[in-house]
């Protein structure tokens, strides 16, 4: 398994795992352009984030995007982690939590000192493996503005 930085030429196969997890997602609706211009922007400004991938014998098979800001309550650059997803084929290989250590890694080496994540409320799943990899949840609850 390799685990490396996303570039241009995965997005296709990008675009496919977004759609898969989208499509199990509740508040997001797949759509190939508007994912395209969303992994652009990101590939295309470092200062913003990375996109890594899992690709076994040359195909991508997982992904995450690890996003960057700043914590004034932390003075420090923290991370955002999305998209985390991992091929309906290749799911129950632990893909996905090297995948993840492999996110964390990274962050830490741009001097992120946190780690934030959201997953749907009824994905129990999801949230089984981010507390198995060391994820807690958070006093902190979500709120969203749709801004147009």
């Amino acid at each position: 398994m390799e685990f490396r930085a996303a570039v241009s030429a995965d997005i296709p196969a990008l675009c496919e795992l977004l759609r898969e997890l989208f499509a199990q997602e509740a508040e997001f609706v797949p759509n190939r352009e508007t994912q395209e211009r969303g992994l652009n922007a990101i590939m295309e400004n470092p200062d913003v984030g990375r996109i890594l991938v899992a690709a076994a014998n040359g195909k991508v098979v997982g992904m995450v995007s690890v996003l960057y800001t700043v914590s004034t309550a932390l003075g420090s650059r923290v991370a955002l982690l999305e998209d985390m997803v991992v091929s309906s084929d290749a799911r129950g290989l632990g893909i996905g939590s090297e995948l993840l250590e492999y996110a964390v890694a990274s962050a830490s080496a741009a001097g992120c000192s946190r780690i934030t994540l959201l997953t749907d409320q009824e994905n129990m799943a999801a949230q089984r493996f981010y507390k198995r990899q060391g994820f807690v949840s958070s006093s902190m609850i979500p709120l969203r503005l749709v801004v147009k």
